[in-house]
């Protein structure tokens, strides 16, 4: 019944989408995958371009997305845990955008395993899970202190930065020597982004290159899935292959659910293919939500004042993708995510020291920036960077270093009218 529920909304939805404006006057953000939809579902709708077979299929994972697991035995849902950081995709994804209690530490020990990615850390494995079922001990607890320093810009108004500093209470095993936080990302459109080909992140680097002031590259990292390297696109510093492989790890590391690509200690499976094929597809096929006020004069003006600034040397404005095999909907589209998916070096400051397969321990991978002017709407703050140090996007911008130093030094340099201009473009994203 819940799925029918569903459908009939979606369907609903759809028809309310195919009256979206005419005559290009709302830019496509996601192509044919574009929602017109500003409220606080403005990440979680199909793709209108979704066939009725495709639409169903999305609505299961949908259905299963929200589900929360237990402690097994359990007739449905069954297998959380022992330790585990939340008991649903949707706790971490809040509206399939971001949450507070989606905070978590990575750890790792110093050397690489035997695929060159991150060496699991003695008793902790990847990450920190916070929490147990009963009879259990969470690993550690999640402890963050935060200090305030201050930057001005040009026109004297002072941002303040805040920086964290974490640590591991109550450890159960030894302290691990790599520890970098992270908090969840939005996952809408991210079906759009797995479709782009892998010849075009590495034409952007290429270019990049040859520009001089930025020099992406992508992070190329080993495929559990299909058994071999692959460059990476999902994660905050591009470790995850595809959406499948993400899925199965947060399955498994999230929640302590196993699945046939990542068995129980006993060799169980908890959650069947078909689950984990079904949630895989569901965030290959929400909806991206369209940008608004294009035409407006201080959008266009912060626009162009985003591209002489610098910041679409990294979040490149506009994207193709190729052909998605069983995810026709996110095929052969222009999109505008504003992302190369490539890794920078960020410099110092945003340094967590802990490297992925080919990612240094300052590079991060450019986060896409659709959606950035829901984000408020949709989670009730802007929490922004891997940890969520940034309150807002100036002090995301203050952030930034290394290659995008001079970026930062050129945003500080603006008028109090030209930066309103710039942010009242990344609002309209």
């Amino acid at each position: 019944m819940r799925v029918l529920a569903l459908l009939a909304l979606a369907v609903s939805l759809a028809a309310c989408d195919s009256a979206a404006p005419s005559g290009g006057a709302e830019p496509l953000a996601g192509g044919a995958t574009t929602v017109f939809d500003a409220s606080g579902n403005g990440f979680s709708t199909p793709a209108p371009n979704l066939s009725a077979g495709d639409l169903a299929l999305h609505l299961v994972g949908d259905a299963e997305f929200e589900a929360t697991f237990v402690t097994a035995p359990a007739p449905v849902n069954g297998g959380l845990g022992p330790v585990f950081n939340n008991t649903s995709c949707i706790a971490c994804h809040a509206r399939d955008g971001r949450s507070r209690e989606s905070l978590l530490l990575r750890v790792s020990q110093r050397g690489r395993d035997l695929n060159g990615g991150p060496l699991a850390a003695d008793g902790f494995g990847l990450q920190v899970q916070d929490r147990a079922i009963l009879g259990h001990q969470p690993e550690g607890t999640v402890q963050v202190a935060w200090t305030e320093r201050r930057e001005v810009l040009s026109d004297g108004t002072v941002v303040s930065l805040r920086e964290p500093a974490y640590t591991i209470g109550r450890p159960l095993h030894a302290l691990p020597s790599e520890v970098s936080p992270r908090f969840s990302r939005p996952v809408f459109g991210l079906g759009l982004l797995e479709a782009v080909r892998e010849s075009d992140l590495y034409a952007l680097a290429r270019a990049q290159e040859a520009g001089g002031e930025v020099s992406g590259r992508p992070n190329v990292v080993w495929d559990p899935i299909e058994g071999r390297m692959r460059v990476g696109r999902f994660g905050w510093k591009a470790n995850q292959p595809s959406l499948i492989s993400q899925t199965v790890t947060a399955y498994s590391e999230d929640m302590g659910v196993s699945s046939p690509w990542a068995l129980s200690a006993s060799g169980e499976a908890e959650i069947d293919r078909e689950t984990v094929e079904a949630v895989t597809f569901y965030t290959q096929t929400l909806g991206v939500p369209a940008r608004r006020g294009v035409l407006d004069p201080m959008v266009v003006r912060g626009e162009r004042l985003f591209a002489s600034v610098g910041c679409a040397s990294c979040h490149a404005p506009e994207l193709r993708t190729g052909s998605q095999t069983g995810v026709a909907a996110v095929s052969n589209q222009t999109i505008r995510p504003y992302t190369d998916l490539l890794l920078h070096d960020m410099g110092p400051a945003l340094a967590d020291g802990r490297p992925d397969f080919g990612a240094s321990g300052s590079e991060w991978r450019t986060p896409p920036l659709w959606g950035l002017g829901l984000t408020r709407v949709v989670n009730g703050a802007e929490e922004l960077m891997h940890d969520g140090r940034a309150r807002g996007v100036v002090e995301a911008v203050m952030w930034h270093g290394g290659e995008a130093e001079a970026a930062r030094e050129r945003f500080r340099a603006l008028s109090r009218e030209e930066r309103d201009a710039l942010l009242a473009f990344l609002r309209s994203l």
